[in-house]
């Protein structure tokens, strides 16, 4: 007897034991010269300032199984791990800790503050690695890889090179996202656009000509003074005859035209647009269409310029309070709305972000979108379809990406200006001289680059890129790329262009963008809420394993994620349920794996119905995995084990492994054996720890060594095994067995307390059926007494059912004791009653109805079905009881 698995299952030593043999191991190590289909991922790299949260808790679960089901079917798999170096997050994080030292980046200068970057990462970068690690993530650890180290940063390097070298990187002067909190550009997927609460100012502006005046509508009075013209519609009526003429800029008295443009809405505020070209994006583009005057009020800090006039030094709010109080004194402020409308955040401090022209590199992205968006989906699918519309949406919209930043930590920009003459000279590395005078007196662009430049290299970079290597001759394109939809936009659509540009190839062949987690009432995740759910703590309290089944089983394609810890807790019940079923089995095989036996003609029926099961389950759990339904994986292998292995199958054996017969008790224990091997293969995807913890305790033929079960391939189909005539004969039992704990439950009879049966069969065949397994019937269904044939039929006072058109009836007479149970549901019925009413009292006060929150009305309501319906129940039961209580 087999029996080497404890009592309890404790998940933490057993976790942090198989983390150290993988790791050791080089388990997931893979040779680029292995056979097998090449099978790679590249892990979304995560900030190195972060923390593990339920997304990523999410991302990566679902990336380790389709990682670890790909090693089952034979695939050759690298999954590349990495973090990214995340520019303004991490120098934010770096200046702070600073700031507490009273000292500011200036104050160290660049080379030596870069250098503190490097010691902070040195002491906690390492942190989210080990928390990636504590989800029990196969990645390939000697494949780790930071948009920082010098391979990654020599490919930036040419990739930039390149493309200026092909007019698809620029620098010029370009109105551009600007926080005056990082003091950097940001580009217009990192600006966060909420919803808040503003005025909107109607402001009159008078005819240079005396004639009259227009009335213009802003959200932003403080940029007025960089007014160079009023903009209307060309069919609107209202300003036909003012269009050609000039009017003054309140207050500074600017003489402005008055221009008409089909961009301008006649619907919002007075249907008249300030045009301001410096400070807004859509003004901009007026200002070139219409060759407007380009006046900058307000600078990089959030201060007034001297082109500002009378407001020149005050801050952006200062100057907002001043002109409109100014305006409204000349007696020009014509109305003042409340409004709501979107205004835009810097994503990383969430300051709110300013229109801003300066000078900045551009990648021409305008000009690489058109391939990117052929390729899907042609080259690269996206799971979900309903996001194609989106991607595409994206990319015919887009605007060329704005990739300098002005901070000190990331890659800096490779491009050096001679002081001399004034060559801008772009190089893959620094130059001695300058190419056309010779001086030496070159300064290398201030500027870094946007994180996400780096990122967009991830698929090809992190494989050795460009240096021809055996892993990206083996491994790219990349299988699938998983990862949230937030980021399509940042990340996604890069990467294609990127890949395609360079690699010639999508560098994906399928897109999967899981939803976001919310809350058990569907509420996003946030601190402030205090609604967040910490992945290590639920790790902690429940394991590794119950929280990667739950994300599992709840990730359906395009639906958001509800959860709660007590989901969590439900699927730590699970795996103590594979672990007390893996105990029993032990506990009755062999200290060697059970001889085989020919599975085809085992006899048997409740061996033939698992057998069949067990097909049934392999074939559509790696369908389920191929198509990125996750959820349906998951389910499918929690009612194999749950429902079917556990409630059924280990019950049904029972009798089996006490019989004298040495060739039943010996097939039962080989089928036994085998369900619970490949139960757990087809586990171990979701649920690593256990499976393989449980695995290691398995008894193995003789001769063989141990496996490890991260390695073992996904078990092989018997169609021989697949009988669905032969699962249809063992529902029948199955539906006899469960009616009558129907009937005990529905008659308020214990579970345990034995009843009569007669059966009515459909026909000879169906009568020969049960009759086999009249064994089973009366052991499962707890039966006192069981007769069966077509002579049988309903005592008056019986409970009855139908399943595949045999009778089951359970006679009342010996059963019950209806004259007791007469007066315990009447007894029920009369505290019903009472719930009735007071509930109804309840709905019918009008005052409750109306001040009542919504929610509580409901749930009140809701009651009030319930309680009916219960009563409707206890009224049919005690009529049933009264009934037969009459025929005795």
């Amino acid at each position: 007897m087999a029996d080497t698995l404890p009592k309890g299952y404790e998940p933490h030593d057993v976790e942090a034991r198989w983390r150290k043999h993988w790791e050791e191991k080089k388990t997931f190590t893979p040779d680029p010269d292995a056979p097998g289909e090449p099978y790679s991922i590249v892990i979304p790299p995560p900030n190195v300032t972060g923390a593990l949260h339920i997304g990523h808790a999410l991302n990566l679960t679902l990336i380790d199984v389709l990682c670890r089901h790909a090693r089952q079917k034979g695939k050759n798999v690298l999954w590349v791990p990495g973090t990214d170096h995340a520019g303004i997050a991490t120098q934010n994080v770096v200046e702070r800790a600073l700031a507490k030292e009273g000292k500011t980046r200036r104050d160290l200068g660049r080379e030596a503050f870069v250098e503190k970057v490097w010691e902070w990462r040195a002491d906690y970068g390492h942190r989210i690695l080990d928390q990636i690690g504590a989800l029990g993530c196969s990645v390939d650890w000697t494949r780790l890889r930071f948009t920082m180290d010098e391979g990654l940063s020599a490919a930036v390097r040419k990739v930039f090179v390149q493309l200026y070298d092909e007019g698809l990187i620029y620098k010029g002067d370009y109105i551009i996202n600007w926080c005056s909190r990082c003091h950097t550009a940001l580009a217009d997927d990192e600006v966060e656009h909420e919803q808040s609460r503003g005025r909107l100012w109607s402001v009159r502006y008078h005819l240079t000509d005396g004639s009259g005046s227009i009335v213009i509508a802003t959200t932003r009075p403080e940029t007025i003074p960089g007014d160079t013209a009023i903009c209307v519609h060309p069919e609107d009526e209202r300003y036909a005859r003012l269009v050609g003429k000039t009017a003054r800029v309140p207050v500074l008295g600017r003489e402005v035209p008055i221009i008409a443009d089909n961009y301008v809405d006649r619907e919002f505020g007075t249907g008249a647009l300030k045009v301001t070209p410096c400070h807004d994006h859509n003004d901009w583009m007026l200002g070139k269409k219409h060759n407007l005057e380009f006046v900058q009020v307000i600078d990089e800090n959030g201060v007034m310029k001297a082109e500002a006039g009378p407001y020149a030094g005050l801050t952006k709010q200062e100057c907002r309070d001043r002109i409109v109080a100014d305006i409204e004194a000349a007696g020009d402020l014509v109305d003042v709305a409340e409004l709501e409308h979107a205004v835009g955040h810097c994503y990383r401090c969430h300051t709110v972000v300013e229109p801003h022209v300066s000078t900045q590199w551009f990648v021409a992205t305008t000009k690489m979108a058109p391939a990117a968006r052929a390729a899907v989906p042609e080259l690269t699918k996206i799971f979900p379809e309903s996001w194609l519309k989106t991607y595409y949406h994206w990319l015919d919209n887009i605007r060329d990406w704005c990739i300098s930043r002005q901070i000190w930590w990331g890659h800096r920009i490779p491009a050096w200006t001679c002081k001399a003459c004034g060559k801008l000279i772009v190089a893959e590395e620094a130059p001695d001289v300058c190419p056309v005078c010779g001086s030496d007196h070159l300064e290398q662009d201030e500027d870094v680059l946007d994180t996400w430049f780096s990122s967009a290299l991830w698929p090809f970079s992190t494989m050795g890129w460009p240096e021809q290597t055996r892993e990206l001759a083996r491994w790219y394109p990349t299988s699938v790329l998983v990862t949230g939809f937030d980021i399509i936009f940042f990340w996604v659509a890069r990467m294609m262009m990127m890949g395609l540009h360079f690699m010639k190839q999508a560098p994906f062949r399928d897109v999967y963008l899981h939803a976001l987690v919310r809350d058990a009432t569907g509420r996003k995740m946030s601190k402030s809420t205090g609604n967040v759910i910490d992945p290590l703590v639920m790790i902690e309290k429940y394991g590794c394993d119950s929280l990667r089944f739950t994300l599992t089983a709840f990730a359906a394609l395009g639906r958001d994620i509800r959860l709660s810890e007590e989901r969590i807790e439900g699927y730590r019940h699970f795996v103590n349920k594979l672990w007390n079923a893996a105990r029993f089995a032990l506990m009755n095989l062999p200290e060697e794996a059970p001889a085989p036996v020919n599975l085809e003609n085992v006899r048997g029926l409740h061996h033939q119905w698992i057998l069949h099961r067990l097909e049934m389950a392999k074939l559509d759990m790696d369908q389920a995995l191929a198509d990125y339904r996750f959820n349906d994986a998951a389910q499918l292998g929690y009612k194999f084990l749950w429902n079917e292995f556990c409630d059924w199958y280990l019950e049904l054996i029972k009798p089996d492994m006490q019989s004298d017969d040495p060739a039943r008790k010996a097939a039962a224990q080989y089928v036994l054996w085998l369900a619970l091997r490949e139960l757990l293969v087809l586990l171990h995807p979701i649920m690593p720890f256990v499976t393989a913890e449980i695995w290691r305790a398995l008894p193995v033929p003789a001769g063989e060594q141990p496996t490890d079960l991260a390695l073992e391939p996904y078990p092989s189909l018997r169609p021989g095994c697949a009988r669905e005539s032969e699962a249809c004969r063992m529902e029948l039992i199955q539906g006899v067995i469960v009616a009558v704990r129907t009937i005990k439950a529905e008659l308020g009879i214990s579970p345990s307390h034995k009843v009569s049966l007669l059966l009515h069969p459909v026909d000879e065949e169906q009568a020969a059926l049960l009759e086999e397994n009249r064994c089973l019937m009366i052991t499962l269904a707890r039966l006192e007494s069981l007769e069966l044939g077509a002579e049988v039929h309903a005592p008056k006072a019986s409970a009855s059912a139908v399943v595949q058109g045999c009778q089951v009836i359970v006679p009342l007479r010996g059963a019950v004791d209806l004259a007791g149970e007469l007066a315990r549901l009447d007894k029920e019925l009369t505290k019903l009653e009472k719930d009735v009413t007071a509930v109804n009292m309840k709905l019918s006060n009008e005052s409750f109805v109306s001040r009542a929150p919504a929610e509580v009305v409901a749930r009140e309501r809701e009651r009030a079905g319930q309680l009916l319906d219960a009563k409707a129940k206890l009224q049919a039961l005690r009529a049933r009881f009264a009934e037969a209580l009459a025929e005795e």
